[in-house]
Order: C-alpha cells, then structure tokens, then sequence
C-alpha cells in the first residue's frame, strides 16, 4: 500500500470508528430514545442522580507514548466523569493504530469503553502458511457481527436480549466506505442485561466487523495463496436498568466519544511510517550485513507499545481460545448456567490495557475498578471483569 493509501485508510477508520460513543447505535436498538437531540453540554432530559453529566463535558486526548506522548486522539465525555485511555500501534492483528478506553461515572455503576481491536487471519497457500498471526484470535472463518457479538457476550457473562441491526444511514455509510478500500464490512448491535450485585444492568454492544481479502498468484512450486483478515471493533456500554436511558441519551448527544486524531498527531505518525518503511526497505537491500545502530528514545518507547500491545492480544487470543474449548452456545436464549460456565470476561482486556483490575466488596456484591497497584483488603477482592472469583 502506498503512503497516501496507508494514511487515507487510517483516517477513515478512525473516523468511521471513532466519531460516536459507543452507545449511540446500542441506544437506537434499545429503541430508548437514541434519536432524541441533546446538547452536548447538558443531559438533555434532566437526568439526576450519579450517572447524569452534572455539569456539561469535556475533551481528553489519548496520548501517543512512541511520538514523545503527543496529543493524538480526542475523547468527549461526560465532565464529572472518569476517564482513561491508552493507543496501541498496528501489529500482527491490527493494521491501523487503535485506541482502548473506559469512561465510569462517579458512582462507578455506569461506563462507556472502546476494546481492543479483536483479530484473525484465514486462508491457505504457502504465503498464508507464513503470515504472521501470533496473539490474534483462532478463527479459521469469517463470522458475521451478530455472530461475534453473541461470542461477546458469553464471555462478558451477561444475557443478549435483543439484536438490531445498524440503521440504514450508518449501513449505508459503512458498506460505502468498505467498498472503497475493497473491503467487507458489517455491523450490529446487541442489548444486553446482566445483576451487578443485587443492581439490575442493563447494556449494549456495538460490533464492527471488516475483513480484507488478498489473492497471491502461484509461484515456482505451483501453489497459489489466499490470506484473509478480520477485524472486530467492539463498543461497550452499561447502566442501571433504571438509569439506562439517561446514560444512552447522555452519549448519543452530538460528538460524544472519540474523534479524528489530531492534525499533527496524523502528519508526525504518517512521517514515521514513511521513514520505518524506507529504513526497512534498505535494510532489505543491504541483505543480512545490515546492522541497525542504536535505537533513539522514541524508537524505542515505539517499540516498548508493540510489545504491550501484543501482551493485550495474545491474553485475548488465550482466553478467547478457553471458551471456543468449552463451546459457545449461539443461541438468543443461552441459560444462565451456561453463562456461568464461562470463566473470563473481555472486560478483563480493558482492565489490562489500562493496568486496572476489577474488585468486588464480597458483602454487597458490588463490582468497581481500581488501579492495578493498589492491593484490596477487608472486604474487597479482585476479581475478573465480570464479577467471577480468580
């Protein structure tokens, strides 16, 4: 891919992906008011209580640790809101930079977040044989969204109970972008409902799913290659049940959630493609005696986030990998028992991208999060995202 192509197919993913929070669609298959209009500064409704803005928004930029953690991705959320986020580089899995964020409401009950990107690689051929795939998920198919966001929400333990499909300008918009990269690309939504303690939750899930396929013609040995990869953006949103459509309306108000990166951010990560793709270029042409010299600071600090970003993928790979094991049932009507024979949640990932982890006070039942080098006592014990015992 040329440099303008590599540019221009980053730039419309983190737009398409990036310009609505992740509970605008989820709202809209809720059929709970995701289509009402409300500022951006307000709650629109009067929405009381912890989870409401109680005093407009605020933009927050994920840093970028490799470009001297210059400002690269803009968040809008809620201002008395929590709020963390982190990028990660392309790699094995992903082909653009993506960002991993949480956003928690004072009261903790309530959240938005953005997971890591999920991965996988099909095919068959020689060059498919040889293409990297370490720590991305072991699919050896395509899967539908709906599909992989019923996968989700086994591992997230928590009850789909209802599918909607995009609404027909965002399906519009996404098939016509694909299109134009030759892509293949869908999306769905899923509301779900799970207990925090004794509070009934309710959610939704947003899943992306684009997948690229290439043809390599045959080669001396006479064998042709196909390799194709997919990948799977996943929104996550919760409430509680009563407080669910304030919360959905809250981050359906124009501009709420991740945006474009920034102008320099685009201009200073697309000049350093440019010089790895040129740097690996000539280390090509200089054959086996082409020895780097010592890596700058930011070199380095690049090389520290592919390393931390593949950790996240292949802890996804593992325990995506467990519940392929044990079977996932596809079915809208799983039982609560099979949910339970899950063992890990994917809220686990989020947790681990931005070294926090899960705690429950074991005599409410109440699940929150914390930073990962705080140690919980008395009543506290950490958990997994979704609430079961280590």
């Amino acid at each position: 891919m040329t440099t303008k192509g590599r540019l221009a197919t980053i730039l419309i993913a983190l737009t398409f992906f990036g310009c609505k929070g992740p509970l605008q669609t989820s709202a809209a298959s809720a059929g709970e008011g995701a289509n009402g209009g409300v500022n951006s500064g307000s709650t629109g409704d009067g929405a009381s209580g912890a989870s409401s803005s109680g005093g407009g928004t605020r933009v927050e930029y994920i840093k970028d640790p490799t470009l001297n953690n210059m400002d690269a991705i803009p968040v809008k959320y809620p201002a008395n809101w929590k709020f963390q986020g982190v990028l990660f580089q392309p790699g094995n899995c992903a082909n653009n930079p993506y960002v991993v964020w949480r956003a928690t409401s004072p009261d903790g009950k309530s959240f938005a977040e953005r997971m890591p990107v999920f991965g996988w690689t099909y095919g068959s051929g020689p060059w498919f044989a040889s293409w990297p795939k370490n720590g991305c998920l072991p699919m050896n198919g395509p899967i539908t969204a709906v599909d992989f966001a019923k996968y989700m929400t086994g591992l997230l333990h928590v009850q789909a109970v209802g599918v909607k499909p995009f609404l027909d300008a965002e399906k519009t918009a996404l098939e016509q972008d694909a299109q134009q990269r030759q892509q293949r690309a869908e999306g769905a939504n899923v509301l779900v409902r799970f207990m925090n303690g004794s509070t009934p939750m309710k959610g939704g899930l947003r899943v992306v799913v684009r997948c690229t396929d290439k043809t390599f013609p045959a080669g001396p040995a006479g064998a042709g290659s196909t390799v194709d990869h997919c990948e799977a953006n996943v929104g996550y949103s919760a409430a509680p049940e009563a407080e669910f459509a304030k919360v959905q309306m809250l981050w359906s108000a124009p501009g709420m959630g991740q945006a474009l990166g920034s102008e320099a951010w685009q201009t200073a990560w697309t000049q350093r493609f440019v010089a790895n793709s040129q740097r690996q270029t000539q280390n090509m042409v200089n054959s086996a005696n082409a020895v780097m010299n010592a890596q700058n600071a930011a070199f380095n600090a690049e090389q520290e986030g592919y390393r931390r970003q593949a950790a996240v993928q292949q802890q996804m790979h593992n325990e995506f990998m467990n519940t392929m094991q044990r079977g996932t049932d596809m079915s809208m009507q799983r039982t609560s028992d099979a949910m339970n024979a899950r063992t890990t949640a994917a809220s686990d990932w989020v947790d681990y991208a931005l070294d926090q982890k899960t705690v429950m006070d074991t005599n409410t039942g109440q699940i929150y999060k914390t930073g990962n080098q705080i140690t919980p006592g008395g009543a506290a014990v950490q958990v997994h995202g979704n609430g079961t015992q280590y």
